[in-house]
């Protein structure tokens, strides 16, 4: 565990699913975690720590340990409406809106592209964004980049161009690090790593 911005707990855990390690965020002060897996010092950690009040998912596939958590705190999680498909009715997750603003405070912009509901969170108090799948860092190059084509459908130039269409959008905003799911945080220049993106 690390915190590369003050109050930002970052972690890292290998998920199963997908057989690579994944990140996780907690933000200490707000109380609130994004796409968790649990700490490596599991549910412990997490109850002397805050315990969480909140989970947010970044898009409907990194509801990841989101069971655990909810079971041992009784908290809320949220997703994007157009992902709510993905769960039944066993799972305590409330849909958002692209443009709410979530406890965190934490205001939901789309990226789309990728999935319908692909989100980027804008944590003001941090000048970070946290990002799903759209955006991630290549375990091989450690450069910042997009998924494979192989993992993009079946137009991956489209999704591409929709990609970079929203990085430029959310290049607007008062940010300056990347929380990444899928790779170490990007902190301080994050703004212009996603111009660079958005080209």
């Amino acid at each position: 565990m690390d915190e590369p911005i003050p109050g930002v707990i970052h972690w890292t855990a290998f998920h199963e699913g997908i057989h690579s390690e994944v990140s996780s965020y907690y933000l200490r002060a707000e109380r609130v975690l994004i796409d968790p897996m649990l700490p490596p010092q599991g549910l412990g950690w997490l109850a002397e720590n805050g315990p969480p009040a909140l989970i947010l998912l970044t898009n409907r596939h990194h509801y990841r340990h989101s069971d655990q958590i909810v079971e041992a705190f009784g908290i809320e999680v949220r997703a994007s409406r157009p992902g709510m498909h993905e769960f039944g009715s066993d799972k305590q997750v409330q849909p958002f809106d692209f443009g709410d603003q979530l406890p965190g405070p934490a205001v939901a912009h789309e990226v789309g592209a990728i999935c319908p509901d692909e989100t980027a969170f804008e944590l003001p108090s941090v000048r970070a964004l946290a990002f799903a799948d759209g955006l991630i860092r290549s375990r091989r190059s450690g450069q910042l980049g997009v998924v494979p084509d192989s993992l993009m459908g079946d137009d991956p130039e489209e999704v591409k161009r929709g990609l970079r269409a929203a990085f430029a959008r959310l290049a607007e905003l008062d940010i300056d690090n990347l929380l990444l799911a899928h790779g170490t945080p990007e902190i301080g220049g994050g703004r212009d790593a996603l111009r660079r993106l958005a080209r």
